[in-house]
């Protein structure tokens, strides 16, 4: 099941996601997750897009929290749509979920008339490159330095067309 996660009622739940996940907390940030993180992913919008109009949803296997993504509309063109984040807790790595969470999201994207599905990936995330590449995202040819927590690395922008 995929559903909307509510920043009040959810929060304990994606605090402890992070947690789960910390490896990709710390590849992304070089520190664990923190308050900050579960905040960010609650609050946190491209350039010029309402945070309170993006998506961020939550997979679920029965009552656990296996996967989440925070998608925002209008960014970086007024018909894109950005993937801020998705990341698979480490139990569910290669099971699909991963998939599963893509494919909705991109047809969340499709209802909003985005016709295309912009992120970033870390040069730090050769898996996930490699997980963005094998399911269709595509570079734009714009790369550069990104600083998360206490950690500077670069990142590229991908695309897909929907």
């Amino acid at each position: 099941m995929i559903r909307t996660l509510d920043p009040t009622t959810d929060r304990a739940l994606v605090d402890a996601f992070f947690q789960t996940s910390a490896d990709y907390i710390r590849m992304e940030r070089g520190e664990p997750p923190g308050p900050e993180v579960t905040d960010e992913y609650f609050t946190d919008a491209p350039p010029g897009c309402d945070p309170a109009k993006s998506l961020r949803q939550g997979q679920f296997c029965g009552p656990d929290l296996i996967a989440l993504a925070e998608m925002a509309f209008g960014f970086p063109t007024p018909a894109a749509a950005y993937l801020g984040l998705m990341i698979v807790a480490p139990a569910a790595r290669g099971t699909g979920a991963g998939l599963t969470l893509l494919r909705h999201v991109e047809q969340a994207a499709r209802n909003q008339a985005c016709t295309h599905i912009y992120l970033s990936v870390l040069d730090a995330n050769p898996r996930g490159h490699a997980f963005w590449t094998r399911h269709g995202f595509a570079h734009t040819g714009k790369s550069g330095p990104v600083t998360l927590g206490r950690k500077s690395q670069t990142a590229h922008r991908l695309f897909k067309p929907l």
